[in-house]
């Protein structure tokens, strides 16, 4: 028996046949919880209720318990650094988005209007808080146990590819690691930007050790901002030093 708390108002109708996302879940969860869990602060505050943001807090929470013993467990020799790092790449925004997107989270989100006319139902964002919330609709209702379940049967794979996917979330760290490994010196960047101020490009070159008009950069990209073109510059770098 699960703990509830009070769901408020909710129309039944407001969203989908819920048979396909529970199935995706794994697990049964009472229709009174789910609602909530669906319920964005846009449609609350329309329609009247409580939103799933006190479920995102909780969810936050046994998502990151259930990746870090997962991965404790799947990687006994890694330190604990690299285990932060492939658990931050996992529960990033995302990540949870791509799993979101993967069981059609979308469709069933119970939106305000607002938020349905400026695509809502494809916000990175708001995927990963409402499967956050659809996590501690589990907990809440079928207890942690259930929960645990629940997080290894949607992101066990992500678990699994968690070193190359902490990579493409932060290419400049593994670019450093990599020069470090093969001692060929401190990756170095430089930035050039064009266009109004408004509309600035970035583009970013990529050394190791220090820039110079004689030496060729590893990797190059552009961006909106400098950290944007620094971060496809190192992505660059690493792909063709792989090479």
């Amino acid at each position: 028996m699960g703990v509830h708390e009070e769901a408020g108002p909710v129309s039944p109708s407001a969203t989908p046949d819920p048979a396909p996302l529970l199935e995706a879940l794994g697990v049964e969860v009472s229709l009174e919880v789910l609602e909530r869990a669906l319920t964005h602060s846009s449609y609350a505050y329309e329609q009247g209720g409580l939103d799933n943001e006190r479920f995102e807090f909780l969810g936050d929470a046994v998502l990151g318990q259930a990746i870090t013993h997962s991965l404790y467990l799947r990687f006994p020799d890694l330190p604990e650094g690299e285990l932060a790092k492939r658990r931050a790449s996992i529960v990033s925004t995302s990540a949870l988005a791509e799993v979101a997107e993967f069981i059609n989270l979308g469709v069933h989100l119970r939106l305000g209007r607002g938020e349905e006319l400026t695509g809502g139902r494809e916000k990175p964002s708001l995927l990963a808080d409402a499967l956050e919330a659809l996590i501690a609709a589990v907990f809440l209702d079928q207890g942690p146990v259930a929960a645990t379940a629940c997080v290894e049967r949607l992101m066990g794979g992500l678990v699994d590819d968690a070193d190359a996917r902490s990579e493409v979330s932060d290419p400049k760290t593994a670019l450093q690691e990599w020069a470090a490994k093969h001692q060929s010196g401190v990756p170095q960047y430089t930035i050039t930007h064009s266009g109004p101020d408004h509309a600035k490009i970035f583009v970013a070159q990529v050394f190791l050790d220090s820039p110079s008009p004689e030496r060729t950069p590893v990797g190059e990209g552009s961006g909106s901002s400098k950290k944007a073109a620094e971060l496809v510059a190192a992505s660059v770098a690493l792909k063709s030093l792989r090479a």
